[in-house]
């Protein structure tokens, strides 16, 4: 067994980097003859800690087959010194495949560990920042991040076959570098955890404002801008949206343009079997009040007739967020709320209502 260790200057130039990367978490991550626990086998495990302003890199390599136990054990054994593992789908596969290597040697490592994993972390987020896939170097790519390393893991398990037959230094330093690069990459990831934040609701609203503006069609259109304020920076401009709704953000400030809805909205009644339907007022009364209506002008009310109409500015909605909510039809998904004083003057309202709509627009992407 091989053990290469190494240093690096590392400064934490954002917020979530200093708040995650501490001296008690370890990144780590592996490379593998192939995708199977059962009948293939880890060769090299890589482990990345924090010494202030150094990244301190230990990297144990098995030389042939036989010293996989050994690389396990002092993995496990530096592992054990940490309070949280940090790695790019270690829940997914890294920490599956080393349960059930560590099984085949009849040992159990421990593996209860707290637990970041980026690709999980960012797995709903491909098409929302345009990616096109969840690879570890897509990623990199997105953030500017450069690296010497070409290869994937898949296109150096040739290389570690041959080097097990006739071992070299270079087909090691191969081996080492996709790995060592894969190391020094994920500390300068974390800083894309800033979009999930988002939206998980990592921000404050700062304004709501009508805005009128001309539509293509020159038409001119209503629309809602609610500014908000972020926590931690984005490191990437991006923008995303879906029929009435567009998200645009960059830096500490984010942007939702919602369209207002202006015209006449129907409030159905839940309890329908106490009303009446005047087919001619287009509308529905209380029992109690219809009992004075000629009954040649009144119908029982059905789910669908029981209600009465409103004219205003309404916001749309995707669940019951805000109530009383109105509908153009009964059996319509969306719903509208009517933007009142009480909700331009509730800065809690706005940020309720500001995560319906990212939650809205993750579920779409």
């Amino acid at each position: 067994m091989k053990i290469w260790q190494n240093e690096a200057v590392f400064t934490a130039e954002h917020p979530i980097t200093e708040e995650v990367f501490t001296e008690s978490a370890l990144f780590f991550d592996i490379e593998t003859t192939g995708f199977s626990p059962i009948n293939t086998h880890v060769y090299l495990i890589g482990c990345a800690a924090r010494r202030g302003q150094l990244i301190c890199i230990t990297q144990f390599f098995a030389e042939k087959p036989q010293e996989e136990k050994a690389i396990l054990t002092a993995f496990f054994k530096l592992a054990n010194q940490y309070e949280r593992l940090i790695s790019y789908n270690g829940l997914g596969f890294d920490i599956p495949y080393l349960q059930k290597r560590t099984e085949h040697y009849g040992f159990h490592g421990k593996m209860d560990f707290a637990h970041l994993d980026i690709f999980r972390q960012m797995s709903r987020f491909k098409l929302i920042l345009r990616l096109p896939n969840l690879k570890q170097k897509s990623l990199e790519t997105f953030l500017g991040i450069e690296r010497e390393d070409k290869y994937s893991g898949g296109d150096l398990v040739n290389v570690y076959l041959d080097y097990t037959r006739q071992p070299d230094d270079e087909k090691a330093s191969l081996l080492q570098l996709h790995n060592y690069e894969d190391l020094l990459g994920m500390p300068k990831l974390l800083p894309i955890l800033s979009y999930p934040r988002l939206f998980e609701g990592d921000f404050d609203v700062l304004s709501c404002e009508k805005n009128l503006y001309n539509s293509y069609e020159d038409a001119q259109e209503l629309e809602m801008i609610m500014t908000i304020g972020l926590n931690n920076p984005l490191p990437k401009r991006f923008s995303f949206g879906r029929q009435d709704i567009y998200l645009t953000a960059h830096g500490r400030q984010a942007k939702l343009k919602i369209s207002i809805y202006q015209g006449e909205l129907k409030y159905f009644y839940p309890n329908y079997r106490d009303y009446y339907f005047l087919p001619e007022e287009d509308r529905a009364i209380h029992k109690s009040v219809a009992f004075y209506v000629d009954k040649n002008f009144r119908t029982k009310a059905k789910a669908a007739t029981c209600y009465s109409k409103k004219t205003g500015c309404f916001l749309p909605q995707y669940e019951e967020v805000v109530t009383p909510y109105f509908k153009l039809e009964y059996h319509d998904k969306v719903s509208f709320f009517e933007m009142t004083d009480d909700f331009t003057d509730s800065l809690e309202l706005q940020k309720k209502y500001a995560l319906h709509l990212l939650e809205y627009l993750k579920k779409q992407a």
